[in-house]
């Protein structure tokens, strides 16, 4: 990104409450988050004018009352706040927008307003999965962890001690939905959703919103803000398929692969440098290929360094610091929730802060291993 200017966070927030919220649709939800995004940073709905969603976008620009001359409806799955934040970037860098909102709620859990999904039976996955009773995330997310486990002679151990790890985070998160201190053998104690997984290798269903408020450096050094801006030092997006099925080696992700070495090239960084961690876990396998395709660790070994003790506080890579999605939250689509706590450490405002995060890596997954986005956040 020589030559061009930078682009920072200078607001991110989320909705006032998560996790059972029976009193807010989704809208709700995303525009109560902006709105504490803003204030943030002393701007208002009328300075915006770029919005990114995967809610109605154009519907939910006319709710927050703007009318903004750049959109982006980027619908990918969990991962989709991602790539509205890298696009976020292209649009200030090149004068299509000045002050973006990137916007996020979901009443998972209470089901208000809009919610309904209908599968596509003529898409791929309809056609090649759906008929065959792959259905749901914890069935389709099956195929690929157990051909993990396989390849490297591991148990279930190896799902429930990610999940133990990221307890010791989200035992101290009074905003956890899951907030209890777990060992392995609680974890293997619950009760199976579909093998290999346990009900706690299994993310919740939660409401929730989130939102995030960019603009360049240049503008947001005359913002009165009210922390630190955030800079978005690199990104990166890709898919591979419509789904696990039609991954080329079930064992590793190009998604997760190819969107963070794009995300580093860019930031000019490796993984030696990052402080900071935070990889989408909707189910527990997916931060085990996420070390492993981001090149923290080598094959295999991601279970094994999480059980070291790695990923904990006090550990060498803090990882998923808010509990994450497996505990923190997960209303459908989780990744702004991973964005909002990197930005959180990068300014020294987590709840369980970190000491010294300059550097934060975010990947996100969308579908069951279909696309991806990476970003870099570094302390502007």
């Amino acid at each position: 990104m020589s030559g061009l200017p930078d682009v920072v966070i200078v607001g991110a927030a989320e909705s006032e409450n998560v996790g059972v919220v029976p009193d807010q649709s989704q809208f709700q939800l995303a525009a109560d988050s902006v709105l504490r995004a803003l204030a943030q940073c002393g701007l208002g709905i009328g300075d915006v004018d770029g919005v990114a969603s995967t809610l109605q976008v154009a519907q939910f620009a006319h709710h927050l009352g703007t009318r903004p001359r750049w959109l982006d409806g980027t619908g990918v799955g969990g991962c989709s706040y991602m790539l509205h934040v890298r696009h976020a970037v292209a649009a200030i860098q090149t004068g299509q927008a000045d002050v973006v909102v990137v916007a996020h709620g979901e009443s998972g859990r209470s089901r208000v307003g809009p919610t309904l999904r209908v599968p596509d039976m003529a898409s791929p996955g309809g056609q090649f999965e759906l008929t065959y009773g792959v259905a749901g995330t914890f069935s389709s997310f099956t195929i690929p962890t157990t051909a993990y486990l396989h390849k490297y002679g591991l148990g279930e151990e190896a799902l429930a001690e990610v999940t133990a790890a990221q307890s010791a985070w989200a035992s101290q998160n009074p905003r956890a939905f899951r907030g209890k201190s777990l060992t392995v053998d609680d974890v293997l104690a619950s009760r199976i959703i579909a093998w290999p997984f346990h009900v706690l290798e299994c993310c919740p269903v939660t409401d929730g919103g989130g939102a995030l408020v960019l603009t360049s450096a240049e503008r947001a050094a005359d913002l009165d803000l009210t922390g630190p801006p955030v800079r978005v030092a690199g990104s990166g997006e890709t898919c591979e398929g419509p789904g696990a099925s039609f991954m080329e080696d079930l064992t590793t992700f190009r998604g997760f692969r190819d969107s963070s070495a794009e995300a580093l090239r860019q930031a000019d960084l490796t993984v030696a440098d990052i402080d900071h961690l935070m990889v989408y876990d909707a189910y527990a396998h997916l931060p085990l290929y996420g070390l492993e395709d981001i090149g923290f660790v080598g094959r295999g070994e991601a279970s094994a360094f999480i059980a070291s003790g790695a990923t904990r506080p006090g550990g060498s890579l803090p990882m998923n610091t808010n509990g994450g999605g497996l505990l923190y939250t997960h209303t459908g689509q989780y990744g702004m929730f991973a964005i909002q706590e990197a930005v959180r450490q990068l300014r020294g405002e987590a709840v369980v802060q970190v000491p010294d995060v300059r550097t934060s890596l975010i990947q996100g997954v969308g579908g069951m291993f279909s696309a991806a986005g990476a970003l870099v956040l570094t302390t502007a």
